[in-house]
């Protein structure tokens, strides 16, 4: 086992490198690069110079093509992209992930700000979703065929068919500040005065922001996680050794969470490993939505103000998170069913 694992781990290198080296290209192929940014602010400046002095001499103002050159070395837009590709790997390993254009910050920086705003409310959904999804699918199984059971699933569905950012937007419309119920803010993940306000006001402060995104964050999974449930627990509940388990005389409580609960939890161990990128990356369009300040917002508005160094620094993020949470589903496969073993 310890040689599969190895084996993996190595394997986490090309796939790194291909993803990453992909992306790289796209970003040196696309208009509206960083260096084509910086030029039309330029252009914009002088232009708003010239009105406001009432010429127009500035409109049609330039970039020295010496400053040109220079930016174009220091984005290694001057080198053939596997060289450039080569230089940012480099770099990459004495964890230098360049420096914001937007921000003026070193990327690093930029995302480890961030970073702890997607966990928190990440977590928070993954943690609920498991929570609630695992004993509904569970009760599910058991009453399969019921009016509860079939009632339940209409409500599952209908949140299955809605995207996580529509519904948060349909939310803010329905509950968010200015409109007929106005229960929570408008977005954000604290409020202005949050600085000057004691720990328990700090707490529903914080909690008072949390809650519409937490259920935009939700609402993805939900389904998927308690139909999941439900049938895996309903395909063991078929198998011989439950019979056997009735058979012998024991209780349906200790048939269903002794014997069965356990193998069925197998399925959902996949998705347990593969929501670890979700979880810590958080929602593009979610934050978007919410005007949250994280790391997915972050990323959204990386690639349309075109700050390279920015979308490459959170892609390294993502995909070595997803990479380990494909590795972490494996580990939970062997801790939960003894009888699988990876040569």
């Amino acid at each position: 086992m310890a040689a599969y694992f190895a084996r993996r781990f190595l394997l986490m290198i090309p796939t790194f490198l291909g993803i990453t080296l992909l992306v790289f290209a796209i970003t040196r192929m696309v208009p509206g690069g960083p260096i084509e940014q910086m030029i039309l602010k330029t252009q914009m400046a002088a232009a708003q110079e010239g009105g406001s002095s009432g010429s127009t001499s500035g409109t049609g103002a330039q970039i020295p093509q010496e400053v040109l050159d220079q930016l174009k070395a220091h984005y290694h837009f001057d080198k053939p992209i596997l060289v450039a590709y080569g230089l940012w790997l480099k770099d990459l390993l004495t964890l230098d992930l360049g420096k914001s254009y937007k921000y003026n910050t070193p990327v690093l920086e930029t995302i480890t700000g961030r970073f702890r705003v997607s966990v928190y409310f990440g977590l928070i959904g993954f943690v609920l979703a498991y929570l609630i999804c695992i004993p509904l699918g569970i009760w599910k199984a058991i009453k399969h065929g019921s009016v509860f059971d079939f009632s339940t699933s209409v409500i599952v569905f209908m949140g299955y068919s809605i995207p996580g950012w529509a519904l948060g937007a349909v939310l803010l419309v329905l509950l968010g500040g200015g409109s007929f119920w106005d229960v929570f803010p408008l977005g954000g993940f604290e409020s202005s005065d949050y600085d000057q306000l004691g720990l328990w006001g700090k707490i529903k402060d914080r909690l008072w922001h949390t809650v519409l995104p937490v259920i935009a964050y939700m609402v993805g999974s939900f389904a998927t996680l308690t139909i999941l449930m439900k049938n895996s627990l309903m395909e063991n509940l078929g198998q011989d050794y439950v019979r056997t388990a009735y058979a012998k005389g024991l209780s349906e409580r200790r048939v269903i969470f002794v014997h069965a609960f356990r193998n069925s939890l197998i399925p959902l161990c996949t998705g347990l490993g593969h929501a670890v990128g979700i979880l810590m990356a958080g929602s593009y369009l979610i934050e978007k939505v919410f005007n949250i300040d994280g790391l997915g917002y972050l990323g959204y508005t990386s690639v349309i103000d075109r700050d390279y160094a920015v979308v490459m620094g959170v892609l390294v993020f993502n995909t070595f998170l997803v990479l380990i949470g494909n590795i972490l589903s494996d580990v939970l496969y062997v801790l939960v069913d003894p009888r699988i073993r990876f040569n």
